[in-house]
């Protein structure tokens, strides 16, 4: 369960910080030009806006380095006051951080808590709301009631929810822990005849329709 849990955060990980440089990069790189405003007013409300979201990005990079630094604990620290402060994706992304900082450190329930907080916060956008969701149950693949994580896991299956991949291979574990192979079939079938699932859950979901027979 490890394996498959690190590598769906392998795999998310480079498309959020994708997306995160695509909005904020501006800020990092200092490349920012204001637009022509109205007033004064405006002006320095716009100043001021820049230089918080400049800020949380200079406070998510500390929190980077300290995991470069192998500093996991400090790092989960770090991230936890910046989701606080933080709004946005940047609060968003920073709980993630610490959900899987903790988790690295070994403080299952204090990972499992920072996931719930995003799969709760209705402020959040819903795609990073989901993701919180498909790595809260994840996380505790092997001790979550299946039926409960199954039910969470349900509307992150539809055609256009961004981590239904992931979903429904987790779907499939959690129809096995209760001997469910046909659900288990159904839902691994659904990966391995998508064309657009990444490649390598395409591959182990073949592989595991082989394994459980005809």
């Amino acid at each position: 369960m490890t394996d498959i849990f690190r590598e769906v955060e392998e795999e998310i990980r480079t498309e959020r910080y994708a997306k995160l440089w695509a909005k904020y990069g501006k800020y990092v790189i200092g490349a920012a030009v204001a637009l022509v405003v109205a007033t004064a007013g405006t002006v320095a409300w716009r100043d001021h806006e820049r230089k918080e979201r400049a800020a949380e990005s200079e406070r998510y990079a500390a929190g980077m380095m300290l995991i470069a630094e192998n500093k996991i604990p400090e790092a989960a620290d770090a991230f936890a006051a910046l989701a606080k402060d933080a709004g946005g994706d940047y609060g968003a992304l920073a709980r993630l951080e610490e959900a899987g900082m903790r988790a690295q450190a070994g403080d299952a329930a204090g990972a499992q808590r920072a996931y719930d907080e995003l799969a709760n916060d209705s402020s959040a956008k819903r795609s990073l709301r989901d993701l919180a969701v498909l790595l809260s149950v994840m996380h505790d693949l092997d001790k979550v009631d299946p039926a409960e994580g199954r039910a969470r896991l349900k509307p992150l299956l539809a055609d256009d929810n961004p981590w239904r991949f992931s979903a429904r291979e987790a779907t499939a574990l959690l129809a096995m822990r209760v001997g469910d192979i046909a659900g288990a079939k159904e839902a691994y079938k659904a990966v391995a005849d998508d064309q657009n699932a990444p490649p390598a859950l395409r591959a182990r979901a073949t592989e595991m329709l082989a394994s459980l027979g005809p």
